[in-house]
């Protein structure tokens, strides 16, 4: 592993152990301060924040460089954490939420981490590249619901000290973006050298990379944030809720170690495929009951099939995309994976108070099942004459 993909894989712990706390208890944090319909708006904003900020950062790091814009963002991310923390202190609901922004802004720095290990290596490394950065969220597996737990009730009120901590933890990700030495991204005056947008919306593995990413995060993101407020329901107590939740982003950053092999030996679509059948399997398990061990094992399964899912998907993209465009099209491959993800965020808890853990499962099988017929029509392109047209 060279210096680059180490201090990325750091990178990314300190990112993921910020977003893997937030989520152990933004949802409880929201519900104390407000009411359960609205206890996942803060963590929407957070998503929004990301979503909004994505394409901005795609051309901050154009201009400046990846080194800087992944150090900024980690303090606009400590900023945002140190309002949160306030806002749990003093008991508001808006600023709670608002904070959601600056931290969803550090998640969008976070979102390019990949795609800066891409440009790290050789061609034939990228899935390696990738697989490797994304472990570093075993770190944050570890650590984000540890420190949920450890700091919980350690100052009054419940998780104004956890929110704290974690500004600790943004901080720690400055420090690592700092030491990084980048390639430059490649940029192009001259707007004829590029395809146009619709040029690229036809191209059919572009699209299916697209497609595939926003509904595996989406799906992920709806039953994980939900998970909480089912198991809150369900009267299992907290520390229950952070180790379910634990398990959850080991078995979403562990697979890491091998996906990257993985997909050199039985190919990306493949992989992507085999994501979307644990992710059937997650919601089958699901529907089995709301004991402490449904939960976990189906958000175990959800885990290692978004790792699949989305380590394929940015793959499919990274292979499909030229180095011309390659900032832009990250940037609108993110945007929309996290307008999905904003949007499943901003219904699961209204959807978990209204229809049940269950019934919510059942709600994402659809979108899965056509990322099957999409991979499956692609696998077999030859045989597809408008596939192979575009």
């Amino acid at each position: 592993m060279n210096r680059n993909i180490f201090l990325l894989a750091l990178s990314q712990a300190a990112m993921m152990t910020t977003i893997s706390l937030v989520l152990s208890s933004s949802a409880l944090v929201g519900a104390q301060l407000s009411s359960l319909d609205l206890a996942t708006v803060p963590l929407a904003i957070q998503y929004l924040g990301t979503m909004v900020m994505l394409y901005p950062v795609a051309r901050l790091m154009e201009r400046f460089g990846r080194r800087l814009v992944f150090c900024s963002g980690a303090l606009v991310g400590a900023a945002g954490l140190i309002c949160a923390a306030f806002g749990v202190q003093i008991g508001s609901f808006s600023l709670f939420a608002a904070a959601g922004f600056l931290i969803g802004a550090f998640g969008a720095v976070g979102q390019y981490y990949r795609f800066a290990a891409v440009d790290s290596v050789a061609s034939e490394r990228k899935s390696l590249a990738i697989s490797w950065t994304l472990t570093g969220g075993l770190l944050a597996a570890v650590a984000g619901p540890m420190l949920a737990r450890w700091t919980k009730d350690a100052l009054e009120p419940a998780f104004y000290a956890s929110f704290l901590s974690l500004t600790g933890v943004a901080l720690l990700g400055a420090l690592f973006a700092l030491g990084l030495s980048l390639p430059p991204l490649v940029r192009v005056e001259d707007k004829q050298a590029r395809r146009s947008w619709s040029e690229i919306a036809r191209h059919p593995k572009l699209a299916m990379a697209i497609f595939a990413g926003v509904v595996g995060y989406a799906v992920m993101n709806l039953l994980m944030t939900a998970t909480p407020l089912a198991m809150m329901c369900a009267q299992l107590d907290f520390a229950q809720t952070a180790s379910v939740i634990q398990w959850h982003v080991l078995a979403m950053f562990a697979p890491s170690f091998f996906t990257g092999s993985l997909i050199q030996r039985i190919g990306t679509m493949p992989v992507m495929l085999l994501g979307c059948l644990l992710n059937l399997g997650s919601v089958a398990v699901s529907q089995m009951g709301v004991e402490l061990v449904h939960f976990e094992a189906a958000l175990i399964l959800l885990g290692v099939g978004w790792n699949f899912l989305y380590v394929g998907a940015t793959v499919l993209l990274a292979e499909n995309c030229r180095k011309e465009e390659a900032a832009r099209v990250q940037a609108l491959n993110d945007t929309f994976v996290f307008l999905g993800v904003a949007a499943a965020t901003l219904l699961s808890g209204t959807m978990v108070n209204a229809l049940g853990w269950q019934t919510v499962n059942l709600y994402a099988v659809f979108p899965i099942l056509l990322v099957m017929a999409g991979l499956v029509g692609l696998m077999n392109w030859s045989r597809l004459p408008w596939l192979r047209a575009g």
